[in-house]
């Protein structure tokens, strides 16, 4: 039997086993123009599938398989705008499940040569429409063949935020030894936000929750959901957050070059949550505040806004 070398890495007997217990890197160079504030992002995109899906999209194939709702015979069926998909992708593929996805075929090239490599049966649907379109041509396909698919649906599956409540928040509470005094998370599913956020509140009812989304309904933060003019999902709860930002796109897109120039290659949304947590950071003095950075940068690659914007990403214009 072979001996465990401390510092390595866990053996495991399935992908699914690496999922979560992401590292907190703390973001310095963010803090030169704060007032005691310590700055954290959550990198999920450590996860085997390269985001944070994959907590979510494992909880919901787990229990299905649990309660006997998945079963060889049926095939994943979900809408999603990437990172989902690749989650199910990938966990399909291990477990032996077909996967189908409807998906906005204006999503990234990258994303649709992964889904494809899993293996996975991609419907692209209206870009215009965004994920809304991709949840309501699910929709239609499982009407047609109920018998045929295992739907998670997780925009309103309890499973998507529960893997969060039970998996996200107590790594953060261990992380920062209970000092974590502002959480941070965008608004996609809501699962993130929702789950760790509950979690948190239990744990310190002190804890500020902060939900980031886009400013406006025409935007280019892949992934997140414009609320007031998207499908709500049904796991989403309007009450949670003590405040929601609105974020730009062209903010997002800045802070997600100045992290790449601070050695944090991520994707979009991990921008837009940045930009979050600095319009919270220079209001508070003493914190721990710590968003989510749900995916990498490699997903983006031929996205025209890396080669945009300014070209100094100095830790001066990031805590401007």
């Amino acid at each position: 039997m072979p001996v465990a070398t401390p510092g390595l890495p866990r053996t495991a007997a399935s992908i699914v086993d690496l999922i979560g217990n992401t590292p907190l890197i703390r973001l310095s160079a963010f803090e030169a123009e704060l007032r005691g504030v310590e700055l954290y992002a959550k990198a999920e995109w450590r996860n085997p599938g390269g985001s944070v899906k994959d907590r979510a999209a494992a909880r919901m194939i787990l229990e299905g398989e649990r309660t006997g709702a998945l079963t060889t015979s049926k095939t994943i069926l979900d809408a999603t705008s990437g990172n989902t998909g690749i989650a199910y992708a990938m966990i399909g593929a291990a477990r032996g499940y077909r996967v189908r996805l409807c998906v906005p075929a204006n999503v990234t090239p990258e994303r649709k040569k992964i889904l494809k490599s899993f293996g996975a049966d991609v419907v692209f649907t209206d870009p215009m429409q965004g994920s809304d379109g991709a949840i309501l041509r699910v929709k239609e396909l499982y009407a047609e063949r109920p018998d045929l698919y295992f739907y998670p649906d997780q925009y309103n599956n309890e499973n998507n935020w529960r893997a969060h409540y039970d998996g996200t928040a107590p790594e953060i509470i261990e992380q920062t030894g209970g000092r974590v005094t502002h959480f941070i998370a965008g608004l996609g599913t809501s699962g993130t936000f929702i789950g760790a956020g509950r979690r948190l509140r239990e744990h310190n009812p002190e804890i500020r929750l902060i939900s980031v989304q886009p400013d406006s309904p025409l935007h280019g933060l892949e992934g997140l959901k414009h609320m007031e003019t998207a499908i709500v999902p049904g796991i989403y709860d309007a009450t949670l957050a003590h405040e929601d930002l609105g974020i730009g796109t062209e903010e997002a897109f800045e802070l997600t070059r100045q992290l790449a120039r601070q050695g944090l290659f991520v994707g979009i949304s991990s921008g837009a949550a940045l930009a979050g947590a600095l319009h919270v950071a220079r209001r508070a003095t003493s914190a721990v505040i710590v968003a989510v950075f749900p995916d990498g940068g490699e997903k983006y690659l031929s996205e025209r806004f890396w080669d945009e914007g300014s070209s100094a990403g100095t830790s001066a214009q990031a805590g401007a």
